[in-house]
């Protein structure tokens, strides 16, 4: 008597084609829109290389012109629950800016005491410590907007600032950074550094996955994305906003710059500053003649699965699904082409769970068929070709992350396990 488990065989074996076969398709068209980015951006180096260097001399933060204007510099670092981290943070910042026109703002709340004493035992003038009036925690967005009051009652003392410089209490800036954006910022509404992240021993594979990524992302998308016409998204570190800029967001926000019901404030700022019709930029620039690294901010990025999942869960959901609803598609053809790249992730998420049901019932009936069950369990030749054309999309894919290495701040010295790392850049 024939087991009416076999019935459903040819079902099974149909399914896994069909799975397969969606789930290639799908990473085909990513690959192949990587593919395209990769050639765009080759190709922008060689023009530039051609074009452009041959004929004018490399720029380098030093040798830029001063600021046109007057105007001090604001950074905005808010806090919640950063009490290993905040004092020595500030005093590695102050110590790399030295002395100059600007001013810290830090945010805490009443609800985290530990942070405010710590924000305390670091006594300098150029820290405004500035209390959130309501317990903590809030969003980012709702701290950037009470320093964003402070900083308004602080231009009644000081004049107006020239802009805002956002950072976070685990950054580790770069010394030449607040020179660097007061003398681009009249160029553009809002200039993006670049951001690495500072490598875990311990975490090889998650907090090293935040290297492998933003290497190709801040070394190469980003300039593919200045280069197309698309506006800039800020990471909400290593990044300044003109002020006057910011104040057009705010007023069109009830007074509030920062977006608080969105989960990715940051990233939308570059957007809205472009939909106004404002330049973003994306600079990268060494400091001085010889210098092989660009002016950088290195960065703490999640070590452990959970707290990736939900930072990697708040950025697609944030991006992709909020954002699509919050933002639309902008105006452009590369406008558009850029923020289907940033709002693929849930399609890829997709793509991922199709591959592996695919796998694991390909793996089923080979072993059923292994065993002597009557099932057929080949793969079609159009599945086939489509598995061949991957695999050299995945070589390829692989070549250029493993020469999108980061750039030499990530590669130096090494830094310590602790949160509060202060090593050299």
């Amino acid at each position: 008597m024939e087991l009416p488990s076999l019935h459903l065989a040819p079902i099974m074996v149909a399914l896994a084609e069909e799975l397969a076969l969606f789930a290639g398709v799908g990473f085909a068209l990513f690959a192949i829109d990587d593919l395209i980015v990769d050639l765009f951006y080759g190709a922008r180096r060689l023009w530039r290389g051609a074009a452009v260097y041959s004929r004018f001399p490399r720029a380098f933060a030093t040798t830029l012109d001063p600021p046109a204007g007057p105007g001090w510099m604001a950074v905005f670092i808010p806090a919640w629950d950063e009490s290993a981290v905040i004092a020595p943070m500030l005093r590695e910042t102050l110590i790399r800016f030295g002395p100059g026109d600007y001013r810290l703002f830090v945010g805490h709340y009443p609800n985290d005491p530990a942070t405010a004493l710590a924000i305390a035992s670091v006594a300098d003038p150029r820290i405004v410590t500035v209390a959130v009036p309501h317990p903590g925690p809030t969003t980012k967005a709702d701290c950037l907007n009470k320093l964003y009051i402070a900083l308004i009652a602080e231009e009644g003392r000081r004049g107006p600032a020239r802009a805002v410089v956002l950072h976070d209490a685990e950054d580790v800036v770069h010394a030449s950074e607040l020179g660097l954006f007061a003398a681009l910022i009249g160029r553009a509404a809002a200039i993006q550094l670049p951001v690495v992240p500072l490598p875990d021993p311990t975490s090889p594979w998650i907090a090293g996955h935040y290297c492998d990524e933003f290497a190709e992302s801040h070394g190469k998308e980003l300039v593919v994305r200045e280069a197309v016409g698309a506006a800039i998204p800020l990471a909400g570190v290593a990044c300044a906003i003109e002020r006057g800029a910011l104040s057009r967001l705010a007023e069109g926000h009830g007074g509030r710059p920062f977006a608080t019901d969105s989960m990715t404030e940051d990233y939308e700022i570059g957007l809205r500053l472009g939909a106004l019709g404002l330049k973003t930029m994306f600079v990268r620039i060494p400091a001085t003649p010889g210098d092989r690294a660009a002016i950088a901010s290195r960065s703490h990025f999640p070590a452990t699965l959970d707290a990736a999942v939900r930072q990697k869960a708040r950025w697609i959901g944030g991006i992709a699904f909020a954002g699509w609803d919050r933002l639309g598609w902008g105006v452009g053809l590369g406008e558009r082409w850029m923020r289907m790249r940033d709002r693929r992730g849930p399609l890829a998420a997709l793509l991922m769970v199709s591959g592996y049901g695919a796998a694991i019932l390909w793996a089923q009936l080979s072993l059923a068929q292994a065993l002597g069950a009557p099932i057929e369990a080949s793969i079609g030749p159009r599945l086939m070709l489509l598995l061949k054309l991957n695999f050299v999309l995945l070589l390829w894919r692989m070549l250029v992350r493993a020469r999108s290495r980061p750039p030499p701040t990530a590669r130096g010295r090494g830094c310590c396990r602790s949160r509060g790392c202060s090593s050299p850049i």
